[in-house]
């Protein structure tokens, strides 16, 4: 709930994402680049959809978060292509696929991962990744954004 990543990198969308935010907050909320979609970023370049309630951010789109977002701060690829292959392997289901972290979250740390986070949090990520799976349970807060909240940060105002 640091915010970091919200403000550090913009966010890419599928096509669907793009079409659910604009339906819901227009258009102007988005932005293309020349091969991808993203989300429109503040004028002091963070994410339109991050929200600060009393030091913690929040996302305004929690109920609809893009998978880049729901993703965060994991890479999840078939293919070795960032090094340390060995290290990097995990089993899903018959498929080795291979799971990297950027080093910017702060909420990462470093050392033998739990059980608990190896085999339910990581799968998670990883289902989500695949695509067998949208909804998040153990890789976010679920806090739940009350509608009459959801459309401030995007229309300008802050709260």
């Amino acid at each position: 709930m640091c915010g970091d990543c919200c403000k550090l990198y913009s966010v890419v969308i599928n096509f669907h994402e793009w079409l659910k935010i604009v339906k819901q907050y227009g258009v102007e909320q988005t932005v293309s680049g020349l091969d991808r979609l993203f989300i429109k970023r503040s004028s002091d370049g963070s994410c339109a959809f991050l929200c600060n309630f009393a030091s913690n951010y929040l996302c305004g789109l929690q109920y609809m978060k893009p998978k880049a977002c729901k993703l965060w701060p994991f890479k999840i690829i078939n293919q070795p292509k960032l090094g340390y292959a060995r290290d990097a392997a995990y089993e899903y289901r018959e498929n080795e696929l291979f799971v990297y972290v950027d080093p910017m979250c702060n909420g990462v740390r470093y050392g033998k991962p739990t059980w608990e986070f190896s085999n339910s949090t990581l799968r998670e990520f990883v289902e989500i990744a695949m695509g067998i799976r949208d909804s998040q349970a153990k890789t976010t807060a679920n806090l739940v954004f009350p509608q009459r909240y959801r459309s401030f940060r995007a229309s300008g105002m802050k709260f």
